[in-house]
């Protein structure tokens, strides 16, 4: 069995995290890091591997030191420390309720904020690989136009947040809900761009005060 320092050094979960961030890595990697260390007979990752097809995630999120212990290669210094994080992560999330955003509907309801300001502004919803909300940024305040939302702009935020996909939303203060050929062209360009970084663009939102509009590219 190969030992951490055997696997090259791109492909080990810690120079992974620092790389590419956490949210490049398996919950096996994410795991290794908190292990950092093996057994005789299984290196880290093997070891994270097998601690994870004994308990369903549900209840691996629960679990308990003792349940931990039953497993070869974890005492009781390394089993708190995974409880230790589990129950950290959960006191920082308490009373935070995730938002999934699957269609232009809620899209439209999270711009609540923004869709009936006498302003264009231009987001960008940030998701996860599940298509949970990272984050929601405001790119630009104005007429659309590509000086204002510009690639760059975009997908910084994109890579800063680990985001596995986007969307794009903005209001037409006229509340015309029908696209300029400016909001296509930008459209065009900004799904051009996430093909090249692997970042797909889910959708892009026209909101106002009561209704929304997809545009079609």
């Amino acid at each position: 069995m190969p030992k951490i320092k055997d696997i090259p050094k791109f492909d080990r979960p810690r120079e992974k995290m620092e790389k590419y961030g956490p949210g490049k890595l398996s919950d096996a990697e994410l795991l290794a890091i908190l292990l950092r260390t093996g057994t005789k007979d299984l290196n880290v990752l093997k070891l994270a591997q097998k601690i994870l097809q004994k308990f369903e995630n549900e209840k691996f999120i629960n679990i308990t030191i003792d349940e931990l212990k039953t497993m070869r290669g974890l005492g009781p210094v390394k089993a708190c420390e995974i409880i230790a994080c589990f129950e950290l992560g959960k006191r920082m999330l308490k009373g935070k309720k995730s938002s999934i955003l699957l269609s232009p509907k809620d899209v439209w309801e999270r711009m609540e904020d923004i869709r009936g300001s006498k302003k264009e502004h231009f987001a960008v919803f940030y998701l996860d690989s599940r298509n949970q909300e990272i984050q929601r940024e405001v790119i630009s305040i104005g007429t659309l136009n590509e000086s204002l939302v510009h690639p760059r702009e975009v997908f910084e935020g994109a890579i800063k947040n680990n985001a596995a996909s986007i969307i794009l939303a903005h209001n037409h203060p006229s509340g015309d809900l029908e696209p300029s050929q400016a909001d296509i062209e930008i459209t065009k360009k900004l799904i051009h761009a996430g093909k090249i970084i692997d970042i797909k663009i889910i959708d892009h939102i026209i909101v106002v005060n009561d209704s929304w509009s997809k545009i079609e590219v």
